[in-house]
């Protein structure tokens, strides 16, 4: 892409960033339900967290290292990855030169209108894999990109379902019902709803314990089992998604900080930039560009 060749720097601004890094997280209005991410990370890593829709990567350049429950996939070009709702995972360069991609985040909502209207999958549609050899969807990935850059509403929104339909088709399923049944999961699912309260000032993991019943390590023990991941992660993963919202909405990052737990704007910062990929600064102002213009121009 021309862009790419130019250099986009973190957040959106042409110019190269540490190692040549450059990234923009973005929405483009022509398409509801959808989150856009093209970038060239190298030395950049994604700490463990998790989405509440969908996330479908292309690799363009180099190798990403997808750390996943059942272990690290290597995504190199030519491949896709697909990682379902709420599922947990980590990534980092899987070579010195690092990686550059395009991911999509659709919504669960606007995955389950495709599987509804283009495959048989009934109940809560999601993927059987995780990673998968195909370069032509690899290449519907990135068009759908280049389709939002310009400002090709038509085309965004087509490339955007013939590539979700044609996955959900070759590689998709039902997902499993997450209501928890065992008693550890239903522990972890009350105190995930107390950390979700209480997110500006929680417990400590001993007081979160007592309150629920159990002991510490039993509380550590069930939260990981049915999450993927230890309370204290999963309540930063939770803050980010949360300061998101708060940025959305025009709140300064540094007020949304406060509101949401960290101690300062840099604390947010740094653990946003960690699960988003970007900084918070930047992705508020993306946002802030495509709502009121309304137009997916390249910044």
């Amino acid at each position: 892409m021309a862009s790419e060749r130019n250099g986009e720097r973190r957040g959106g601004e042409r110019g190269g960033g540490r190692d040549g890094e450059w990234a923009r997280h973005w929405t483009y209005p022509g398409v509801p339900g959808l989150d856009l991410l093209r970038a060239r990370y190298v030395r950049h890593s994604f700490a463990r967290h998790s989405h509440e829709g969908f996330v479908l990567g292309a690799v363009r350049r180099g190798i990403e290292d997808v750390v996943m429950p059942e272990g690290t996939i290597r995504a190199r070009p030519g491949t896709v990855v697909m990682i379902n709702p709420e599922v947990p995972h980590s990534a980092h360069a899987g070579a010195p030169e690092g990686w550059s991609y395009a991911t999509l985040y659709p919504s669960s909502a606007l995955v389950a209108g495709i599987a509804a209207e283009e495959t048989t999958l009934r109940g809560t549609p999601g993927f059987s894999e995780t990673i998968v050899e195909d370069e032509d969807t690899a290449r519907l990935v990135r068009a759908v990109h280049r389709a939002a850059e310009e400002g090709n509403a038509l085309a965004a929104d087509s490339l955007l379902r013939v590539a979700v339909a044609r996955l959900l088709r070759r590689h998709g399923q039902t997902l499993p019902d997450r209501a928890p049944r065992a008693a550890g999961a239903r522990t972890a699912s009350l105190a995930r709803e107390l950390l979700q309260e209480r997110m500006a000032e929680p417990p400590s993991l001993e007081q979160l314990a007592r309150e629920l019943g159990t002991s510490p390590f039993a509380l550590l023990r069930a939260f990981k089992a049915t999450y993927g991941m230890p309370p204290h992660t999963w309540l930063t993963n939770a803050r980010v998604r949360a300061a998101r919202r708060l940025l959305e909405a025009g709140t300064a990052p540094a007020a949304a900080a406060v509101a949401v737990g960290f101690t300062d704007q840099p604390h947010l910062n740094r653990h946003f930039t960690r699960v988003v990929g970007v900084p918070p600064g930047a992705y508020q102002r993306e946002r802030a560009r495509t709502y009121k213009t309304g137009d997916g121009a390249r910044p």
